[in-house]
C-alpha cells in the first residue's frame, strides 16, 4: 500500500520537482514552528513564564485560530513529505517514535485548551494545569527533536 502511495502520478511529480519539494518543505518546518509557537506561548503561560500582562484564557483566545490554521498547515505538507518515501516511513522506528510522540503533544494541547477557561477562574493556578502544561511542552519538544533524528537513525529525510 505504501509503495503503491509513492508510485502515484502527483507524488511522483513532487518527489522528482525539486523546487516543489523545498516548497512543501519550507512551508511544513514554518508552519510546525508556528504552531508549536503559539503553543508553547500558552503553556507558559500557565506555568507564569510568559505574558502576564494577559489572562490565560486572553492570550489562548487570541492564539487558538493561529494555532489549529498552524497545524492543519503542518499536517498537510507533513502527509506530502511523507508521500514520496512513504513505504520507507511507513516501518521506520524513529518516524513511528514521532508520529506517536506528536498524538500524545496533540492530546495535551487539546486538554490545555478545554481546560484554559476553567484554569482562568481559579485564583491560583491549579497544579494539574502546570503538569500538564509541562508535559505539553515536553512532548513537543520531543516531537521536534524526534523528527530532527529521522535523518541521522534512518538516513531518511
Amino acid at each position: 500500500m505504501w509503495e503503491n502511495l509513492e508510485h502515484v502520478k502527483w507524488v511522483t511529480v513532487l518527489a522528482q520537482t525539486g523546487w516543489l519539494y523545498v516548497l512543501v518543505s519550507v512551508t511544513h518546518y514554518f508552519t510546525l514552528l508556528f504552531f508549536i509557537g503559539t503553543i508553547v506561548l500558552v503553556d507558559l503561560r500557565i506555568l507564569g513564564v510568559a505574558d502576564r500582562n494577559q489572562t490565560i484564557s486572553q492570550l489562548a483566545e487570541q492564539l487558538q485560530p493561529w494555532t489549529w490554521v498552524g497545524f492543519a498547515l503542518a499536517m498537510v505538507s507533513g502527509f506530502l513529505l511523507f508521500t514520496t518515501d512513504a513505504g520507507d516511513y511507513a516501518f521506520d522506528t524513529p518516524f513511528r517514535v514521532k508520529m506517536l510522540t506528536i498524538l500524545l503533544a496533540f492530546i495535551f494541547a487539546v486538554i490545555v485548551q478545554w481546560n484554559v477557561p476553567k484554569w482562568n477562574r481559579s485564583p491560583v493556578m491549579p497544579a494539574v494545569a502546570k503538569v500538564a502544561a509541562f508535559l505539553s511542552l515536553i512532548l513537543w519538544l520531543g516531537a521536534i527533536l524526534a523528527g530532527v533524528e529521522i535523518a541521522a537513525l534512518s538516513g531518511l529525510g
